[in-house]
């Protein structure tokens, strides 16, 4: 008779549950330990040795495999071309090509010396942008 076997180890019970789902659409029965006790006291966590999902002991390589193509494609390219119709965002980065671009809406210096000295903020638009494609960072 097979016997579980402590398999993956969490730090939150987010990514155990969906570890959980990933193996169970794939045929395989897995458990997790230790979930309801460290979320209602997450002290303990260290002497339980964290949140633990269990396999069977003879279903681990397999669960090993599907968990390794699975995290191994969750990073996929962002295809590159326009999706949005936008004509303030008609520009693209000049890295890559994409339009998959967000600006950085951290306040500047205009921010902290307008607050210091007027005593109210001006925010002023950002010019960074990052691309999510390549993460390049570039000003317009």
């Amino acid at each position: 008779m097979p016997s579980l076997v402590k398999f993956k180890y969490y730090n939150n019970s987010i990514e155990a549950n969906r570890d959980k789902q990933i193996l169970a659409d794939h045929g395989l029965e897995s458990f997790i330990a230790n979930e309801q006790t460290i979320q209602s006291d997450w002290l303990l966590s260290q002497a339980l040795g964290g949140i633990q999902l269990q396999v069977f002991d003879n279903d681990r390589e397999k669960a090993e495999e599907i968990l390794k193509n699975f995290l191994g494609n969750e990073e996929t390219a962002l295809e590159v071309e326009h999706t949005i119709l936008n004509p303030e965002f008609d520009f693209i980065c000049p890295k890559c090509g994409s339009n998959h671009l967000y600006r950085d809406e951290n306040p500047g210096g205009l921010f902290g010396i307008s607050l210091l000295f007027l005593g109210l903020p001006i925010k002023s638009k950002s010019h960074l942008y990052h691309c999510y494609h390549c993460n390049n960072e570039f000003k317009v």
